[in-house]
């Protein structure tokens, strides 16, 4: 059974992610442009509020434009959902420290609290620290990933991407000089042999 779902993981994590990247990869793009794409996609990707982060990557891609990759934004995006949820405390412990706010209390009363409705003031207040800590983070985080993808996007984009140009090039420029010079050198030769004959 175990075998079963890790194989289906294995399917689906290639069909969702492997796939994508190597279509990615084998367009040619910068390394540096899919590193920069890739960085700000996760830093996007971890914003501490759930079904924001895909309205603000499309928002970052609109106005910077050509300055990123938009398949790599989202796919990164998509790859850092899981950890989003993971964050949202760390942030909201990060944003309380900067801000000297009080501490929200994770525990079951305060649960019943927000379930109830009777903590609206401290769940907003908890959400506003959470922001402020990835606000905070989002520097770091966009220039610690970016040192980290671009040796590995310079890697790939080598290896992936190598070859592809010489063959599109060499493909449709040899088969005009072999139809161009055969006639040409097959009409000569014929033309000669007859008019020798001719003259025989």
């Amino acid at each position: 059974m175990f075998k079963q779902i890790g194989l289906k993981v294995g399917h689906w994590t290639h069909k969702k992610i492997g796939d994508p990247l190597l279509q990615i990869l084998r367009r040619g793009a910068e390394p540096k442009q899919l590193a920069f794409s890739g960085a700000l996609g996760v830093t996007l990707g971890i914003f501490p509020i759930v079904g924001v982060p895909v309205f603000m990557c499309g928002l970052a891609i609109a106005v910077l434009g050509s300055s990123c990759h938009a398949p790599t934004v989202f796919l990164a995006n998509f790859i850092a959902t899981p950890v989003e949820l993971s964050l949202v405390i760390p942030f909201l412990r990060l944003g309380e420290a900067v801000s000297g706010g009080s501490h929200f209390a994770l525990t079951s009363d305060a649960l019943k609290k927000v379930l109830t409705g009777q903590a609206s003031w401290e769940v907003l207040l908890s959400i506003f620290h959470a922001l402020l800590g990835w606000l905070v983070a989002t520097p770091f985080i966009l220039a610690g990933l970016y040192v980290l993808f671009l040796p590995c996007f310079t890697f790939l984009v080598r290896k992936f991407s190598s070859g592809q140009p010489i063959k599109i090039n060499s493909v449709p420029s040899s088969p005009k000089k072999i139809v161009s010079s055969s006639p040409k050198k097959a009409v000569q030769p014929l033309t000669e042999v007859r008019v020798k004959v001719r003259d025989v």
